[in-house]
């Protein structure tokens, strides 16, 4: 059974530091690209941030603050969220797609950020 359990979210003050991660399992984690997304009230699910065996990458919202790492030793991944910004509240999503064909893809259920004063 595929699973992806994100955790790490909670209240914090603007300027301060969250890390997400998000535990896989039920399917092969290092043959998949990780990816972060993430929903504001009212808004459209974001892409944040992604790694794979060629890199990763940053939507220019986050460039310089959060930080995307894996481990495929122990099937997470991580977001570490620095200089927090009300702008930055969500649910974060965690999501996995397969690097070659089929593509299966598989989403986590979400983890609450609120950033807030």
């Amino acid at each position: 059974q595929v699973q992806l359990v994100e955790s790490g979210g909670g209240l914090v003050q603007p300027g301060e530091s969250l890390r997400l991660s998000c535990a896989a399992s039920g399917f092969t984690f290092g043959n998949y690209a990780m990816r972060w997304y993430r929903q504001a009230p009212g808004k459209e699910r974001e892409w944040v941030a992604g790694i794979s065996s060629a890199g990763s990458s940053y939507a220019d919202s986050v460039k310089g603050r959060f930080t995307i790492s894996r481990d495929n030793a122990k099937n997470t991944m991580y977001l570490q969220m620095n200089s927090l910004e009300p702008e930055d509240t969500a649910v974060y999503y965690c999501y996995a797609v397969q690097n070659r064909p089929p593509r299966y893809d598989y989403w986590g259920q979400g983890t609450q950020v609120t950033v807030s004063s």
